[in-house]
């Protein structure tokens, strides 16, 4: 059952929709899967409710899954963090991507506190990239662009993204009370980086 924007009641999602792909089991832990992915989704926040049955109509549990999640059509980027922060030995770039397909390009300046860029991270370093949330594969351990380690202290990153027109691809702005905590964080795509060893 699915729950969408504004609406206070579940409306059913039939198992013979094209939005669902049945797994069946293939291995020997025996575990069948469904895949539910929706097509045309308006933007809002929508919750997702599951009950399973076996053929004699026993429930699965007495509780329903339930998992909430927000659909954003246009093509955006958020969340935009080094994990963990501050680092002693390496960090990661956790963030989140919203829109029908993933950037075409996405460029990280670490800079120094004056501008000076000392590392520059491409698209191809970070790895696989999905729409949703993302880890990147790439791990930065705090050197600079010839590998020399790179001295305690903060650093500045900035982060440049375009979609497939060459656009820039702009900040998610969620009207959420964790909206104002973010901005502390990570604005106007700029960030800082604490290293210390």
């Amino acid at each position: 059952m699915l729950k969408y924007p504004n609406s206070s009641a579940f409306a059913e999602v039939p198992i013979g929709s094209d939005d669902i792909t049945f797994i069946p089991a293939a291995d020997q832990a025996n575990l069948a899967k469904l895949e539910y992915r929706p097509k045309n989704l308006q933007d809002g926040n929508y919750t997702l409710r599951v009950q399973s049955k076996d053929g004699s109509d026993n429930l699965a549990g007495q509780n329903y899954y339930e998992i909430s999640f927000r659909v954003i059509n246009e093509q955006t980027a958020t969340n935009f963090y080094p994990y963990p922060n501050p680092f002693s030995t390496s960090m990661r770039f956790v963030f989140t991507l919203t829109g029908a397909e993933t950037p075409q390009d996405i460029r990280i300046s670490i800079m120094t506190l004056s501008g000076k860029v000392v590392r520059q991270i491409t698209k191809e370093e970070l790895g696989n990239l999905q729409i949703g949330n993302n880890i990147s594969d790439f791990a930065w351990d705090g050197t600079d662009q010839f590998g020399d380690k790179l001295a305690n202290g903060v650093y500045l990153y900035k982060v440049d993204i375009t979609d497939a027109n060459g656009k820039d691809v702009k900040e998610a702005n969620f009207d959420d009370a964790d909206n104002e905590n973010r901005k502390k964080y990570f604005k106007k795509n700029i960030g800082k980086i604490y290293i210390m060893r």
